[in-house]
């Protein structure tokens, strides 16, 4: 059985991390754009983080360029826009394609798991995926969905 803890990423860093780093950890993925309508939600997701990481979230983010040019920055870039506009203190990773031939692989797993509207494709930046502790992909929320609405199901998944 395929599970998320096979899979790694570069960091924004260049260091590769194992996903198995996670295992027993609730963990929320997001394809991110420094330059989108949705990039507040940096924000909400930082507040996310620090809420509930000490009952175990983790949160990571997939910068992504597909969707209108968004994220054109290099890695360095991309880091500096994240810490100073948006304070994130939570895991980037190097910049991916979620949609196309050259999708990396955690987003081919995850939208296997979780097909959302538009089947098997990733609809605009900040779609997000919610992984049980277990490592099995549970809920997909859409990239309008606010960080303050995950925050009631995060509530009540986490207790």
């Amino acid at each position: 059985m395929v599970q998320f803890y096979q899979f790694s990423a570069k960091s924004l860093q260049g260091k590769e991390i194992n996903m198995k780093a996670y295992q027993g950890k609730t963990i929320l993925v997001v394809n991110t754009a420094s330059k989108c309508g949705l990039t507040p939600q940096f924000e909400g997701l930082e507040k996310l983080y620090q809420k509930y990481q000490d009952k175990g979230l983790v949160l990571l983010g997939f910068p992504c360029n597909q969707f209108a040019n968004q994220e054109p920055g290099d890695e360095k870039s991309i880091s500096e826009g994240c810490v100073i506009n948006y304070g994130v203190s939570f895991q980037m990773f190097s910049k991916i394609d979620v949609n196309g031939k050259n999708t990396h692989p955690i987003y081919k797993y995850l939208k296997k798991e979780l097909g959302g509207f538009f089947g098997g494709r990733i609809k605009w930046n900040f779609t997000k995926f919610l992984i049980d502790t277990e490592g099995k992909p549970v809920k997909r929320f859409a990239p309008t969905t606010k960080p303050e609405e995950i925050d009631k199901f995060l509530a009540d998944f986490l207790s």
